[in-house]
């Protein structure tokens, strides 16, 4: 009866420890959230000018072509942005397996643990690096006033 209770007590502790990375999991759930809003709004703009273009008259076309590069190069950062945050989820769920797996197993997986999380860590901000790029592409488009 002991040992079951010490068994409950491992898995606890398993668990006090794999709070942290699920908070951080939360964190990255939102972000992507985010991400695919506006991945969203960038393919909706998209479509808008794709149809004003087959009405556009001759010296409006470069312009539309224009803004179609920017929405372009838009979606390639945040569509990158989307896969690093991704990536970072998968590690970050792979290091809550890893952790109750080498308890299951009786196993030292700090080391793996340690280095998926920093490797998670890395990628994240790559993700956010390139979403933060995205921004400044959509902020430097901006077109507000008189002088459209």
């Amino acid at each position: 009866m002991v040992r079951d209770f010490q068994n409950v007590g491992a898995v606890a502790h398993v668990i006090q420890l794999s709070v942290a990375p699920v908070f951080l999991l939360t964190a990255v759930g939102t972000m992507l959230g985010v991400m695919i809003n506006r991945l969203a709004r960038i393919i909706d703009r998209a479509r808008h000018y794709e149809g004003k273009l087959e009405a556009a008259r001759p010296e409006d076309i470069a312009k539309l072509h224009d803004s179609l590069a920017t929405l372009r190069r838009r979606a390639d950062l945040i569509g990158r942005a989307i896969f690093l945050c991704t990536s970072t989820a998968v590690m970050v769920c792979t290091v809550i397996a890893l952790l109750f797996l080498g308890d299951y197993l009786r196993y030292d997986m700090s080391q793996p643990v340690a280095l998926l999380f920093i490797l998670a860590m890395l990628v994240l901000v790559t993700g956010l690096i390139h979403f933060l790029r995205e921004v400044f592409v959509a902020k430097a488009s901006l077109k507000i006033g008189p002088n459209r």
